[in-house]
């Protein structure tokens, strides 16, 4: 036996075998993951074959919704066009080659006012959705948080928040000049109530944990344990309550121009041409005024929910793998 081992070892091929040299910061290092929470949340969004339809909608949306001024043969959404044989407006001129969306009551082309509208609108809905994120989420994480401002802000709530929203919108309508200024301030001014209160329940949840706990024996500052060990937690829910805000701002905005306190007809929204198309809508031959507006604010309404409770669930990691 012996003798065998001592041919096997004459056999090998010692140019086939290299000493491994010591490495000490490997050898320090005990395990290793190349875990992403960002990476691992895209890649789980995008398993979500409806979610990245509506995405796919909503950037080409939004994307044409910019350029489309600056295309070539585009019409202005405020001119009103006069008929050559009559010398008239060309009040509600059907779907053509000219005028691909037709015309309204007045002459002006509906494809320009439309993407105009949509611009305004998606502008409302953007600073009213970043007012109530970066109002809400600061003021929920105090609220929930520091026990000493949690009578303070519970009490300041229960005043706003017995308030009804639409009386508050329609007054500042009202007092205001109507303008996309005036429409944000009303919107903005109650709009974070719900957001501060969702985040501070969240908040109270998780505050006595045993992580925060020992951040807070060790003296770590308020606003760090906060900014680091609350709100990461919350990260899913943020974004959807983000989503959900714009399509819920450009609701208020075709609200409060269905009554009549909205943007000035001069200043083309979805609201103004939802309102606009409602009139005439009994009309068959003129229900295109209302139908073409209507397909993208649902699109967008639409687009933005699923997104944002797709986006929530990737977000959570225990579907992390």
């Amino acid at each position: 036996m012996s003798r065998k081992i001592d041919n096997l070892e004459d056999s090998i091929d010692e140019s086939l075998f290299t000493f491994a040299e010591y490495d000490e910061a490997e050898a320090e290092r005990i395990g290793y993951s190349n875990y992403s929470y960002w990476r691992s949340t895209f890649q789980v969004f995008k398993k979500n074959k409806t979610a990245m339809l509506f995405l796919t909608i909503m950037i080409i949306l939004i994307t044409f919704t910019v350029v489309q001024p600056y295309l070539p043969n585009q019409k202005s959404p405020t001119k009103i066009y006069i008929d050559p044989a009559t010398n008239m407006q060309l009040r509600n001129h059907p779907p053509s080659r000219e005028f691909w969306f037709g015309t309204n009551s007045i002459g002006q082309d509906l494809w320009s006012r439309i993407w105009s509208g949509t611009r305004t609108s998606l502008f409302i809905g953007l600073l009213v959705a970043i007012w109530d994120a970066l109002i809400g989420i600061t003021v929920g994480a105090l609220w929930g948080y520091v026990r000493r401002l949690e009578a303070l802000i519970t009490e300041i709530y229960n005043v706003l928040d017995n308030i009804p929203t639409t009386i508050i919108q329609v007054l500042f309508a009202y007092i205001l000049r109507p303008s996309i200024q005036t429409l944000v301030i009303a919107m903005c001014i109650t709009g974070w109530l719900g957001t501060a209160r969702f985040i501070r329940n969240q908040i109270v949840i998780i505050r006595d944990r045993e992580y925060n706990l020992a951040s807070r024996c060790l003296g770590t500052p308020t606003m760090r344990i906060i900014t680091r060990n609350l709100l990461p937690y919350l990260v899913s829910v943020i974004m959807l309550r983000m989503s959900l805000a714009i399509p819920a701002a450009i609701g208020s905005e075709v609200f409060l121009t269905y009554i009549g306190l909205g943007l000035p007809v001069s200043i083309p929204s979805l609201g103004n041409l939802v309102n606009e198309g409602r009139l005439v809508m009994m009309v068959p031959s003129l229900r295109y005024q209302l139908i073409f507006p209507a397909i993208v604010l649902s699109l967008i309404t639409i687009s933005f929910y699923v997104i944002g409770n797709a986006f929530a669930d990737a977000a959570d990691p225990k579907t992390h793998v």
